[in-house]
C-alpha cells in the first residue's frame, strides 16, 4: 500500500481523517486474531472467514454494530447450521450500546458479540 492509498484508508467517506483526534495509544491497538468485524460485504465471505478461523483456533467472534447486526447473525446462523456438518455452535451472545462520534454529537449505536465455537 503506498503512502496516497494509507491516507486514504484512514479517511472516512467525507474525507475526514479518523484518527486525528483520537489519542496515539489507541490509533495503535492490536486487533485480535480470532475477531471478525462484520460490515458490508458478502455474506458468504464472512462464512469463510469464520470458518477458516475456527479450523485454525476453534473459536471466533463475530462482531456487529448498527444495521448490520442481521448480517452477522445470518453468518452465524450459515455457519452452524449449513456448513461444517454440524460440528460448530453459538456459545455465547453479547449485546451493548456504544456512544460513537465526537464530544458535542456522539449517539448510540447498538452493537453485538457471537462468539462461535467447536461443538463439545
Amino acid at each position: 500500500m503506498n503512502a496516497s492509498e494509507e491516507s486514504e484508508s484512514q479517511k472516512n467517506g467525507n474525507g475526514v481523517n479518523l484518527e486525528e483526534n483520537l489519542p496515539q495509544d489507541e490509533t495503535k491497538q492490536p486487533k485480535p486474531a480470532n475477531r471478525i468485524y462484520v460490515g458490508k460485504h458478502p455474506v458468504m465471505s464472512y462464512c469463510m472467514s469464520a470458518q477458516i478461523q475456527l479450523a485454525q483456533t476453534g473459536e471466533v467472534v463475530l462482531k456487529a454494530r448498527g444495521m448490520v447486526i442481521s448480517r452477522a447473525v445470518d453468518v452465524a446462523e450459515i455457519v452452524t447450521k449449513r456448513l461444517g456438518d454440524n460440528a460448530y455452535v453459538i456459545k455465547n451472545v453479547k449485546i451493548d450500546t456504544e456512544l460513537v462520534g465526537y464530544e458535542g454529537d456522539q449517539r448510540p449505536i447498538s452493537t453485538m458479540e457471537i462468539i462461535l465455537g467447536k461443538r463439545d
